[in-house]
């Protein structure tokens, strides 16, 4: 069972992100593009513990006191450059709330032995992979120049910088990711809420 952390967002945000999608992603034919109903922001990705950790983990997530963040969806980006581009996501611009979730979350997560982040959290929301890539935002040895997004890149720049507005995360959840042929299914496990 896949498991990872994540903030749900609100349905006018995820409509808004889906209307810009539709106007971009032919531009991106090959790129496996999120659907909206699974876009979310992730706080920390677990991986595939053993089914008796689950309890564990929704124990250690109910002890998290953080508060509510309000979140900005805002422009976007490349990852892990323009030019070698494996992600193209949403920009999310928050206050030092959302930062002091995902390090408490991190945190719990570490005292059941799953291992902490080596790299400092940077929230975005994933809206479409590069045909044949990884889905990894970090840099990578294999990494070289390629065309996955090309087309898009330009026509993104003849746009003005979308904004799809602010939401204020009031829970996170445990969700489980299910692969399959037709791009991952996302169920909701347990939610926490924020002060």
């Amino acid at each position: 069972m896949r498991l990872f952390i994540a903030l749900d967002i609100d349905d006018a945000i995820r409509e808004r992100i889906a209307r810009f999608v539709e106007g971009v992603s032919g531009f991106a034919p090959d790129a496996r593009w999120a659907k909206p109903e699974s876009m979310h922001v992730t706080l920390k990705f677990i991986g595939e513990p053993p089914e008796p950790a689950v309890d564990q983990i929704k124990q250690a997530l109910a002890t998290v006191v953080s508060s509510a963040a309000d979140i900005h969806f805002r422009g976007y980006g490349f990852f892990p450059t323009a030019k070698s581009a494996r992600v193209f996501w949403i920009g999310v611009e928050a206050g030092p709330e959302l930062a002091a979730l995902a390090a408490a979350v991190d945190a719990k997560m570490a005292s059941l032995g799953i291992p902490k982040e080596d790299r400092s959290f940077s929230p975005h929301l994933t809206l479409a992979r590069g045909a044949g890539s990884s889905g990894s935002p970090h840099r990578s040895k294999t990494d070289a120049p390629n065309h996955n997004f090309h087309r898009l890149q330009g026509k993104l720049t003849a746009l003005s910088t979308p904004d799809f507005g602010t939401m204020t995360a009031r829970q996170f959840f445990l969700y489980q990711s299910q692969l399959s042929p037709k791009g991952s299914k996302y169920t909701k496990l347990a939610g926490f809420a924020l002060q």
